[in-house]
């Protein structure tokens, strides 16, 4: 009997040992190759082509509000914000597929159409993506979405609260 406990112990111990060692290599990897590639951001502006900020949320505080009438269609520019509530800046690395992609979810699609675009405008000396939302006012009445920030299959960032929309 003596011989069959420190059997089940050895076992006990080398089986720990063995998943704590692919627990702490999983960590390590997980450090090393994705801390640079998430955005931290605490929030997010919705602006008008001139420059006005219609919608905000940062820290889950929210400002602001998306109103449009039947058949409007309103282009907004996405701008995430960090910590400090300040504009996060894109790399300029010209890499743009390993930028996040926005995802858009939850609205009533018979009041409103959101729709995800990529702008591209010129910056002075080189060209940079930005991330934008078509909205549509599809029939009166109101709805919301819920905006995502992906980046490699997860979400980097969701919005705190929907985004209301109301269609007049």
């Amino acid at each position: 009997m003596f011989s069959q406990s420190k059997i089940n112990l050895r076992f006990l111990i080398m089986t720990t040992a063995l998943f704590s060692s692919l627990f702490i290599i999983s960590c390590e990897d997980d450090d090393h190759d994705h801390d640079e590639e998430h955005t931290d951001a605490e929030g997010f502006v919705l602006e008008n082509s001139a420059g006005v900020e219609i919608y905000k949320e940062f820290k889950g505080a929210q400002t602001g509000s998306i109103t449009l009438s039947v058949n409007d269609t309103l282009e907004l520019a996405v701008h995430f914000l960090g910590d400090d509530g300040k504009e996060l800046e894109h790399e300029e690395d010209g890499d743009h597929e390993e930028e996040g992609k926005i995802v858009v979810s939850g609205n009533n699609a018979s009041i409103a159409l959101v729709e995800v675009e990529e702008e591209h405008g010129d910056d002075h000396d080189h060209d940079h993506a930005e991330n934008a939302l078509e909205i549509i006012g599809v029939s009166a009445g109101s709805t919301s979405f819920k905006l995502e920030l992906m980046h490699d299959g997860h979400a980097d960032y969701t919005s705190t609260n929907n985004v209301p929309i109301v269609v007049k």
